[in-house]
């Protein structure tokens, strides 16, 4: 299992509308996930649309993108989650995690 974090940058007045959409995942999404590895997974945010995400992953992070990236309804989710970040003109935001090194942990 490897412990991760990332950083992501949304658009601060679409916080909101993220958050719901999160909170309303599609079920085939969620299930791709556990397919693919990723447990334990949070997503905070800061005003400023900021994001850090921490999840568990069952091999390693590559892996569990790795496995996401095959996965059709991971390229309908992206595609529609996109317009949230700021990134360049049709990247898609699982390309553009920004991987935080974990220098500490204790249960």
């Amino acid at each position: 299992m490897q412990r991760v974090g990332f950083e992501m940058k949304i658009h601060p007045e679409m916080v909101e509308e993220y958050k719901q959409r999160h909170d309303d995942i599609w079920p085939e999404m969620s299930d791709a996930l556990v397919r693919t590895g990723w447990r334990n997974y949070t997503i905070f945010f800061k005003d400023d649309g900021t994001l850090f995400g921490y999840v568990e992953c069952e091999e390693s992070f590559e892996v569990s993108l790795d496995g996401m990236s095959r996965e059709e309804v991971n390229q309908k989710w992206q595609d529609d989650m996109s317009p949230f970040f700021q990134l360049p003109k049709g990247a898609h935001p699982d390309k553009n995690m920004i991987q935080w090194r974990e220098v500490f942990h204790a249960d």
